[in-house]
């Protein structure tokens, strides 16, 4: 599966995920780290990649199609409940679930939104 993460992700997630076979991006420390959210977003759109942020202004695509968006929104976040939460909602849904979801991770409840037309990209 194709995934972008932010730079507020863990290395370990980022790590794990790539073992489990993933393609990651991850752009903390490349020229690209602290990217404007719209353009972070449009480049998401144009690779055609799952999200994963600590960001809720991303709730605001719920209504345009794309590759799915998880957002981890903790109380007290660390890197340990980050990864944890993240991987709760990796090992939960594949990835063709993935298309047209947002799910936002908090510390004990899930949330989940489906957009009504799923994302065809690349």
């Amino acid at each position: 599966m194709k995934i972008f993460v932010d730079e507020n992700i863990p290395l370990i997630t980022v790590h794990t995920l790539r073992e489990t076979g993933h393609d990651v991006i991850d752009i903390r420390g490349t020229d690209d780290e602290g990217m404007a959210d719209e353009s972070l977003w449009a480049r998401v759109q144009q690779e055609g990649r799952l999200l994963i942020t600590t960001d809720k202004g991303f709730t605001q695509y719920r209504n345009e199609q794309h590759s799915g968006i998880l957002i981890v929104r903790l109380r007290q976040p660390n890197s340990r409940k980050i990864h944890q939460r993240v991987m709760t909602a990796m090992n939960q849904f594949t990835p063709e679930e993935w298309s047209g979801l947002i799910v936002v991770m908090r510390d004990i409840v899930q949330s989940t939104w489906r957009t009504k037309l799923k994302y065809k990209g690349k």
